[in-house]
């Protein structure tokens, strides 16, 4: 089965944020938490479609959406990775819905967020990958990092 791409548009904000709630589930987030986070999402998510600094693909097979990735262009300082440009491409939001898993269809929609990061001019792109879909990643000349997280909370 084939799937088409078409460009994320501010009409997709209910789609996005229901395809980014699934993409916690898989990771086995906590609903509650998923439940918690998705209006403070939805609200910056609706600002970052309406002037484009949030872009990206929606994958449609038969006219039916079945995945979807989102694209950021992020201020950086310089650094060894890129020395002489201080602008990096983001994804996030990679997801596929499980029927439509192991089609390529992940492989495609990044393969097309690397072509629209460099027509925008960006020579540096950095994602998380969740151990599952690292492999995807890593067979694409993706490389894995020394970052790691930490949540900070009020005293």
């Amino acid at each position: 089965m084939t799937c088409e791409l078409r460009p994320l548009t501010p009409h997709d904000l209910d789609l996005i944020c229901n395809q980014r709630n699934d993409m916690f589930r898989s990771m086995d987030m906590s609903e509650d938490l998923i439940v918690r986070m998705d209006p403070a999402f939805r609200m910056w998510l609706q600002d970052r479609l309406s002037d484009a600094t949030y872009f990206g693909f929606i994958a449609d097979q038969d006219g039916r959406p079945v995945g979807g990735i989102g694209l950021m262009e992020i201020e950086f300082p310089p650094h060894p990775a890129h020395p002489e440009t201080t602008r990096r491409g983001r994804i996030l939001n990679l997801y596929v819905e499980p029927a439509a898993r192991g089609q390529g269809i992940a492989r495609h929609l990044v393969k097309a967020s690397e072509v629209e990061f460099k027509k925008r001019g960006l020579t540096y792109a950095v994602l998380h990958a969740t151990d599952m879909s690292r492999p995807l990643y890593e067979k694409d000349g993706w490389r894995g990092t020394a970052e790691m997280e930490k949540v900070l909370t009020p005293d």
